[in-house]
């Protein structure tokens, strides 16, 4: 057994981290991916082309770099967006009365937390992964239940929600649980940005106990605890699907 120096409470507690940080970011990459699937396969050619460049960049650059780009650079535009928008309400109000105060209609500075950078980061970055897996399941979908339904007058929503979902989750699951692992192991790119995520949590222990060994692979077990459960559960979703189409 791992002698962890009594930091087992803030490895657990950086587990947690770690975890909300996945699931939140599986649900903004879920969200993106549906809609960078239902671009792709749009008749509009403006939407299919602004899906083809989002899945492009994003697989085209390491992760890594999209994490800091979007970190610093996030936060550099969102503070120059509110100086220009109250420099330029400012304008507006004294052009109408030269004795106006200034007004700060937003904040003059706005600190992203790392948790919603990573958040938004990880999920930015799935959602171009899970685009293409939906898209390829949405294909899979057989055209003439999808023509039967709206012969039976089901409006759009209703069509997605009770033959196009149902039908490609699955043809997407087994795409969707490789993304969701991949994810999972990318979430300790958090720590890089001052997240107190699981594996920062193991980086101060390791620094302050010079044991870097022992803290890494309590860290791995963890992960690997995680991914256990994870591939669990999505067998029996495959299961559950197949049961459901037989």
């Amino acid at each position: 057994m791992f002698d962890l120096k009594g930091y087992e409470a803030s490895l657990l507690e950086g587990a947690w981290v770690t975890l909300e940080v996945a699931l939140a970011s599986l649900l903004l990459a879920l969200l993106l991916g549906m809609l960078g699937a239902l671009a792709k396969l749009s008749p509009y050619p403006w939407a299919r082309a602004l899906a083809t460049l989002y899945t492009t960049l994003v697989r085209g650059i390491p992760d890594l770099v999209l994490m800091m780009l979007l970190f610093f650079g996030g936060q550099l535009f969102i503070n120059y967006l509110c100086s220009w928008v109250n420099e330029h309400y400012n304008r507006y109000l004294l052009a109408s009365d030269p004795n106006q105060e200034w007004v700060s209609l937003l904040p003059d500075y706005i600190d992203i937390s790392p948790f919603v950078a990573g958040v938004a980061t990880i999920g930015f970055i799935f959602g171009a992964y899970m685009a293409e897996t939906f898209r390829g399941a949405i294909l899979a979908v057989d055209k003439g239940e999808l023509e039967a339904a709206r012969a039976f007058g089901m409006r759009p929503g209703q069509l997605f929600i009770r033959i196009l979902l149902p039908q490609m989750m699955r043809h997407a699951l087994p795409g969707f649980g490789n993304n969701w692992l991949v994810l999972l192991k990318t979430t300790a790119l958090v720590s890089i940005i001052g997240l107190d995520d699981m594996v920062r949590k193991a980086s101060l222990a390791a620094g302050s106990t010079q044991q870097p060994f022992t803290f890494y692979m309590a860290v791995a077990l963890i992960f690997l605890i995680f991914t256990a459960v994870s591939t669990s559960l999505l067998k029996w979703a495959e299961r559950h699907y197949a049961i459901k189409t037989r």
